[in-house]
């Protein structure tokens, strides 16, 4: 029975669409290296500087792909495998097997059961243009042609590796999952260089019938197996089925895996913003200037950040370890930041605490939370930069009321006494309360608040409406300003952006063999820089800190650092933060959900993580003091009540002898104190109590003082002193406190408030 011929027209018709095709397939025939360049995983590789991988992260929802895998990265076994099952001639051909296609084309003519005559480098053809990709009732004639004609195309400028690895890359093989590297890593749970006989018997399987039932998949298997005996390993098909059933299975393939999680994520949404805007950073870094580089030079499929993998792991380790051994008192979250101070380059970013935490999606670093003490560096750097201060100056650490908008603010300190008149050194290094809110006065707060704008802290409120209370950290910052600006201390008050992103990323060595400095390209002055050299030798100074910390704390390292720490009111946050000559590091320790931790402080809480990263940073580095810079002076100074020794000046404000006038006269009652009707002349009615929470809060005892004789002090109706004079360890809650004589009778009666911790133990 003959063939009906085609009419002329028809003929000419499809004699057009022929020749058109061929031209097409030329013209559009890609090279394998613009393939290789244009080829785009469904993940994004987060690097560290040296090109170790930091974080896995999904970035295309609408199919899996993974890396690009050069074919030597492939298992020997399944490029066999691939070849048996797929095109048996595939290194005898130019592209078209056409003794396959004449066994094709007998078979189709007598309908019996043939396999298809599409080689590698057909299909591959196929998948390299959209005009020739398979529909659902197959190709047409004049695809199958332009597919003939683009896979002899391609092999006369690829080599048959680079078909093979191509192929192994773009096939589809089940559901969304395209290219060998998602196959091996989802179903079989391992890179592609690892696959045995089995697995890849099942992976060539999958090439012919993708979504076959996983019967289907072990039967197809099976053959490919037994094929593959000749050249491998003896195999049979025995369990084939139940562990194809299983691989098939096996489909949770995480979105995000890695130990820098929360970086991933904000240089993934910092390269967004670039890529709709090229001049602009991520929004979340606005003020801090996380920048990415240039979106045209990074690597598509991978990111190289500014990071180094080992300081990474090292620091998130640490930090699990130390809340671990809090769980107990209430802990669960923390974050860690490291800086590299001359370039800003981001080292480590340890955003929660992982598996600890109830809420590890939270970036410890970027979240907003108060401060505690952590500001008051900045403080007096101000005030001495302003010539209100000196380091030598002297303040009364005593009791003071401090009227605010909530009432009277009485800040209390380590032990139950007051300090008494201290130097500035003291104040700051012991962290006392007392003096960092009467030097703020001398500040005052808009002036503070616009200091503090200027080291990178975008605070939500006005100077006046955080009041006195901004000394002792009640605005909200994150640990990435607070490093950063404890990261301008080290520059000499020098703000520079920091980045965790560059093309050029150097290594950590070569970052670690800078000198401390950064270039006037990249900062700005915010600070007096004698103002911070002097700050800066105050937080290294031991003696300095020893009043509260004791000289042998974990703030004490074996080279040249200078650290502060801080605790929020009701202990909800924990912090250490602190520089050496290259680096500066912040610890944030506490809890996301902002739930307070039970009796942690800031050498309990965040130091000791602190420490172990600094100790890590300088395992083989030194740390040197900073130079002095021009426009500071030292002399001996000779400072009531402490030690002498030499102290650092602003040139012109320098003296040698700090002492109080002493008035003989001024400790006798008055004939009008002694003689009038007893009552309670501390603390005053009203009076709200804030317990310092870096301070254990049974050293915070407040001191009642009353005129008369005779006396007796009632707490919420319970005796608890005797005298003139009284101790009370605060408890919190509203209380009202009666001053009685002996027979029981009210002689004068306050009501006051103490917020913050708890006091655990006796009252």
């Amino acid at each position: 029975m003959g063939r009906t011929p085609l009419p002329p027209r028809c003929e000419g018709i499809l004699l057009a669409l022929v020749l058109t095709t061929i031209h097409a397939a030329a013209v559009a025939a890609p090279s394998f290296n613009e393939v290789q360049a244009s080829y785009q995983p469904s993940d994004t590789l987060i690097l560290d500087r040296h090109g170790e991988v930091l974080q896995r992260v999904r970035t295309d929802n609408t199919v899996r792909r993974g890396q690009w895998m050069a074919l030597q990265d492939v298992s020997p076994a399944l490029r066999t495998a691939l070849v048996l099952s797929e095109d048996k001639r595939f290194y005898e051909h130019s592209g078209v097997d056409w003794r396959a296609v004449s066994a094709a084309a007998w078979g189709n003519l007598w309908n019996s059961k043939t396999r298809g005559a599409s080689t590698i480098t057909m299909q591959l053809a196929g998948l390299l243009d959209e005009d020739l990709k398979r529909g659902a009732g197959g190709r047409s004639v004049v695809q199958k042609i332009g597919q003939t004609v683009s896979a002899q195309l391609l092999e006369t400028t690829w080599r048959k590796d680079q078909v093979l690895e191509a192929y192994l890359n773009l096939v589809p093989f089940r559901g969304e999952l395209v290219g060998i590297d998602a196959l091996s890593q989802t179903l079989f749970g391992k890179a592609a260089q690892g696959l045995d006989n089995r697995e890849a018997a099942v992976a060539a399987a999958l090439v012919r019938a993708p979504n076959a039932r996983p019967q289907q998949v072990a039967q197809r298997a099976c053959s490919v197996l037994q094929a593959l005996q000749g050249v491998g390993p003896a195999s049979d098909c025995e369990g084939l089925d139940l562990f194809a059933q299983a691989a098939l299975q096996r489909r949770d393939y995480a979105a995000s895996v890695g130990f820098a999680p929360h970086l991933a994520q904000r240089v993934l949404a910092a390269q967004r913003e670039q890529m709709q805007a090229t001049t602009k950073t991520d929004k979340n870094f606005a003020g801090m200037g996380v920048g990415v580089g240039s979106a045209s030079n990074i690597p598509r499929g991978s990111l190289r950040t500014t990071l180094s993998a080992p300081l990474q792991r090292f620091a998130s380790q640490t930090l699990q370890q130390q809340l671990r051994e809090l769980q107990a008192r209430h802990v669960e979250d923390g974050a860690v930041l490291v800086l590299d101070n001359a370039s800003g380059e981001v080292l480590a970013w340890v955003g929660s605490s992982g598996e600890l935490s109830r809420a590890a999606e939270v970036d410890g670093v970027t979240a907003l939370r108060q401060p505690g003490s952590t500001l008051k560096p900045f403080l007096y750097a101000q005030a001495i930069a302003e010539r209100r201060l000196t380091a030598a100056s002297l303040l009364d650490d005593a009791g003071t009321q401090i009227q605010t908008s909530g009432g009277l603010y009485i800040p209390q300190n380590y032990d139950h006494h007051f300090k008494g008149w201290v130097s500035a050194r003291t104040a700051l290094g012991a962290s006392l309360n007392v003096p960092a809110v009467r030097t703020l006065v001398m500040v005052s707060p808009d002036a503070f608040h616009k200091q503090l704008t200027a080291l990178g802290f975008p605070l939500k409120e006005t100077g006046d409406y955080y009041g006195y209370s901004l000394a002792l950290g009640s605005a909200e910052v994150s640990l990435l300003q607070l490093t950063n600006a404890y990261r301008t201390l080290a520059n000499g008050g020098r703000f520079g952006a920091t980045r965790a992103v560059s093309p050029t990323a150097t290594t950590l060595a070569a970052s670690a063999g800078a000198t401390n400095r950064a270039t006037t390209a990249q900062t700005r002055p915010v600070l007096d820089a004698r103002a911070a050299f002097i700050v800066g030798d105050i937080l290294s100074d031991s003696n300095a800190r020893a009043r509260t910390f004791g000289t042998d704390s974990l703030l004490a390292t074996r080279f040249w650092t200078a650290v502060k720490t801080g605790t929020t009111k009701d202990m909800r946050d924990n912090w250490a933060v602190g520089y050496s000559e290259r680096y500066t590091v912040g610890v944030w320790v506490g809890n996301a959900s902002g739930a307070p931790m039970w009796d942690v402080s800031g050498t309990t809480g965040a130091a000791p993580v602190w420490a172990a990263v600094m100790n890590y940073l300088h395992k083989s580095q030194p740390s040197h003091p900073p130079k002095p810079p021009a426009g500071v002076v030292q002399m001996a100074v000779d400072v009531a009540g402490e030690a002498p020794r030499k102290e650092w000046f602003v040139e012109g404000t320098q003296q040698s002898l700090f002492g109080l006038g002493t008035n003989p006269d001024s400790t006798r009652p008055t004939t009008a104190s002694a003689t009038r009707a007893a009552r309670i002349t501390a603390p005053a009615n009203g009076t709200i109590i804030a317990l310092d929470p870096d301070i254990p809060p049974a050293h915070q005892r407040l001191s009642f003082a009353a005129d008369g004789r005779d006396l007796r002090w009632q707490m919420d109706g319970k005796i608890f002193a005797q005298g003139a004079s009284a101790q009370w360890l605060p408890w919190p809650g509203r209380h009202v406190v009666k001053l009685v004589n002996a027979r029981g009778e009210t002689l004068d009666e306050i009501r006051l408030e103490v917020r913050g911790a708890g006091v655990i133990g006796k009252r």
